[in-house]
């Protein structure tokens, strides 16, 4: 066996540790769901996550908890983490369920049900579990696809992959 064999052998590979950081973690109620999406933008700007991709994540979480305060139990708390490359923001009530919850979108003469669809349509992923307690709602975003091109003399290097067309 040569040196390059080995270097590539996955057994003496070591897997890569996984770095995971608390950016907050908080109780909220209807009455701090305004000041709570702003630290919310604070810390996930802080983070990477920036324009309209921070944007879109941050509204993608207050509609979650904006649905913890409306439908599972008037409180809810917030727990927002960065796992390597990725924020993985999690939303639990005290809700009774998540079996049926709709994560479609409803009709148009139909007033609300649209946060779970906004939530699953301007975040990487939706998941919805049910625990003894409540429901939780995860959403997640990865800060390495949405870096955006390199920025040279205050201009983008290449055009944003979101052109104007963009059906979101």
């Amino acid at each position: 066996m040569n040196d390059d064999a080995a270097a590539f052998d996955p057994g003496l590979v070591s897997p890569r540790p996984t770095a995971a950081s608390v950016l907050m973690s908080e109780d909220f109620t209807a009455a701090t769901l305004t000041a709570l999406r702003h630290r919310l933008r604070a810390a996930v700007g802080g983070a990477g996550l920036v324009g309209d991709e921070g944007y879109d994540f941050v509204l993608a979480v207050h509609e979650l908890a904006t649905n913890a305060v409306r439908h599972g139990g008037g409180h809810g708390h917030l727990h927002l983490r960065r796992q390597d490359d990725v924020l993985i923001c999690e939303v639990s009530d005290h809700g009774a369920t998540a079996s049926g919850l709709p994560v479609r979108l409803p009709p148009v003469d139909v007033a609300g049900g649209r946060g779970l669809w906004l939530a699953h349509r301007l975040s990487e992923g939706l998941l919805l579990t049910r625990g003894v307690d409540g429901v939780t709602a995860t959403v997640t975003a990865c800060l390495d696809v949405v870096a955006g091109p390199p920025v040279v003399d205050g201009a983008t290097a290449e055009p944003h992959p979101f052109a104007e067309d963009d059906p979101r």
